[in-house]
């Protein structure tokens, strides 16, 4: 049984006749897998797993055919049993570490409210253990950081603190939200290496919502490509890279800059991704697909699974004529 299985997600905002944000998603995520979601600012990526963690207040709308976590229904927990779940055996890391720290509060403080929530320890017994989680950052002078307040840290120490917050109750599945964006990139390498060993170490299924493909290629086994809200392409790493076949996944691989050596421009994909107000009638990527034909324009194709793993398109790319 997977740890995470997701049928037929749907986020709106407004009533239930607005356009989904995410529409029809499914997803699915093992014990100890690594699995990356990638794609355009606007694709989903985050609302998805927010709405996963219960954070999509009013006027946003959830509803899914399934929302299993580890067994659980995730929809049908109220506020109390959620927070049981949420926070313990599930954790996120957000974007922006210098705003999902509490200005108010001292590191210390924070990361011995989780163990306080979720596994009961107090006084001693959770400064030791606070402690022993910046250590396990490898955040230096730990002792001396646990007094000190979000302000007085790095960004890159202020990643490393709410990792160890997400951690501290030994999740079973870690959500990592663009973990490196604020970060320059020595200190990206670092934080991308501190968090697969944790998974590793720990046996965690970690789901790593990024734009780097260059960070999938090494860290992830499967990919999840994400457009207008949609899955378009689910595969494995390598084989997502060596023949994708999305025409939005192959745009996306030959926009990496190292494709486009000896090149006067860069590779890119023309358009932009739709909005809620201007979807097109068939398939969300005729616009800017370069293998569009008649049909793509009339009809929303299906995600369609195939001998290495799904993609929604009636034409797809690298793949025989009998399995397409």
């Amino acid at each position: 049984m997977s740890l995470l299985d997701i049928k037929n997600l749907s986020v709106r905002f407004g009533d239930v006749t607005a356009v989904p944000v995410v529409d029809g998603l499914d997803l699915s995520v093992a014990k100890g897998e690594v699995l990356a979601i990638v794609g355009e600012s606007g694709s989903g990526k985050s609302v998805t797993m927010m709405a996963l963690m219960g954070l999509i207040d009013a006027p946003g709308i959830v509803s899914a055919d399934s929302l299993q976590f580890d067994g659980t229904d995730m929809l049908r927990l109220k506020g109390r049993q959620r927070r049981h779940i949420v926070g313990k055996d599930l954790s996120m890391i957000f974007q922006d570490p210098m705003t999902s720290l509490n200005p108010s509060f001292t590191v210390g403080y924070q990361i011995e409210e989780v163990l306080h929530q979720h596994m009961g320890l107090k006084g001693q017994a959770a400064r030791q253990r606070a402690l022993q989680l910046l250590d396990r950052v490898e955040i230096p002078a730990a002792a001396s950081r646990l007094n000190a307040y979000p302000h007085q840290l790095s960004g890159g120490m202020s990643q490393r603190v709410a990792i160890a917050m997400a951690i501290a109750a030994e999740p079973k599945l870690l959500i990592a939200d663009e973990p490196t964006t604020a970060l320059d990139v020595t200190i990206q390498a670092q934080i991308m290496e501190l968090l697969v060993g944790l998974q590793r170490e720990q046996d965690m299924g970690l789901v790593l919502i990024t734009h780097d493909l260059a960070v999938v290629a090494e860290t992830a086994q499967r990919v999840c490509v994400m457009y207008a809200g949609q899955a378009v392409e689910i595969g494995h790493v390598p084989q997502l890279f060596d023949a994708p076949t999305h025409p939005y996944t192959e745009a996306l691989l030959k926009a990496i800059p190292e494709h486009s050596q000896g090149q006067r421009r860069l590779t890119t994909l023309p358009g932009i991704v739709p909005g809620r107000y201007d979807r097109p009638q068939g398939c969300l990527l005729s616009p800017r697909c370069p293998y569009v034909q008649a049909r793509c324009h009339q009809q929303r194709p299906p995600l369609d699974a195939h001998e290495r793993g799904a993609a929604r398109c009636f034409y797809p790319l690298n793949l025989t004529a009998e399995v397409a």
